[in-house]
């Protein structure tokens, strides 16, 4: 599910670039830590807004909730779901440091008029065989202002210099495998039986 969230986010970046003229502009998926390389990949993030995977982690909230469903007279249980929120962080590697920094404001102003992506508010291409079987989603956008120290650390941990760049943080994406790991009868009485001493 994470690479058909940045898949959607990709294509509605995109499509906001060219609702208000930036047609030069265009976010791809990619690791902006090869960007210094000197391979296809690094010449395809040639002045492009880069969108990369940096962090993701568990919300432990929601962890201890039952995952189970009746089918027919059989309880069908699972491991509960995991909530994840996923770090993605927008680098702008344009040639031009104002086109940068254009870049980077417009995709705040995009993220700032468009909070909550859900199946209904959302358009992307379902003809990419891996985004044909995306089913309902709902998740939301925020901002992710990190300290002079972490932004420092992402940078050194991506291994290159720093880029024009805004960090968001996309809210409880849920996953889940279809594996059943167990099943068992429905409860249909209860008996009720006192025992005195």
């Amino acid at each position: 599910m994470i690479f058909e969230i940045f898949q959607i986010l990709s294509e509605d970046v995109n499509r906001y670039f060219r609702d208000v003229g930036l047609n030069d502009s265009e976010v791809i998926l990619d690791n902006i830590a090869f960007v210094d390389g000197a391979s296809e990949v690094a010449e395809a993030m040639r002045d492009k807004v880069v969108m990369t995977l940096v962090n993701f982690q568990e919300e432990a909230a929601l962890k201890n909730f039952p995952n189970h469903s009746m089918q027919d007279t059989q309880a069908i249980y699972r491991n509960p779901i995991v909530n994840i929120h996923v770090f993605a962080l927008f680098s702008a590697n344009r040639t031009s440091y104002a086109h940068a920094l254009r870049d980077v404001s417009t995709i705040m102003a995009f993220f700032q008029s468009k909070r909550l992506f859900t199946q209904a508010n959302t358009l992307y291409d379902r003809e990419i065989s891996s985004m044909a079987a995306v089913g309902p989603f709902r998740f939301t956008v925020d901002l992710f202002s990190p300290s002079f120290e972490e932004v420092n650390f992402i940078w050194g941990t991506l291994g290159g210099r720093q880029l024009p760049s805004v960090l968001y943080k996309i809210c409880l994406l849920p996953i889940q495998a279809d594996k059943v790991s167990g099943t068992g009868p429905l409860i249909e009485t209860v008996e009720n039986t006192l025992k005195h001493r």
